[in-house]
């Protein structure tokens, strides 16, 4: 069977616990068809970056699976008919996440974008640039204005 992160928008007018039941709906689906629910994380009521359908907002929801292919297309089939459902993306993965998601995460507790790389790298200059061989002409200075 292979992993699957699922992640899916519901409209904005519906309950928590109709959210709540959608899961429970779509774990169904995947147990009868011999796949299996992980870890459910629901990320809350979210604005959208444009509307979809007319909703300005959505609850978002992840789904850990460990399913066979057959079982995330009867799943996302049945997805595509439910007016509930705004949005969803499925996507294959090597290995499930113990932790919890970046959205779960406070910011503080996030990596830096700048720790990411290796920090911050200095900016080298026109005179540190390595030069092409068939390059002769003079070097200008950098602050140096056209005359």
């Amino acid at each position: 069977m292979s992993l699957y992160e699922h992640v899916f928008l519901a409209r904005q007018d519906i309950s928590g616990q109709q959210v709540e039941a959608l899961v429970e709906q779509y774990r169904g689906v995947l147990e009868a068809n011999g796949g299996k629910v992980g870890k459910v994380e629901n990320w809350g009521l979210k604005t959208l970056t444009y509307r979809i359908k007319k909703n300005r907002k959505a609850y978002y929801t992840l789904m850990n699976i460990d399913a066979p292919s057959a079982a995330v297309e009867e799943m996302e089939r049945q997805m595509r008919f439910n007016e509930d459902i705004l949005r969803y993306i499925t996507i294959r993965v090597e290995q499930h996440d113990d932790g919890q998601s970046a959205m779960m995460q406070k910011r503080d507790d996030r990596p830096r974008r700048g720790d990411r790389d290796g920090g911050d790298r200095p900016r080298r200059d026109r005179e540190d640039r390595p030069r092409r061989e068939d390059d002769d002409r003079p070097r200008r200075p950098r602050n140096e204005e056209a005359a």
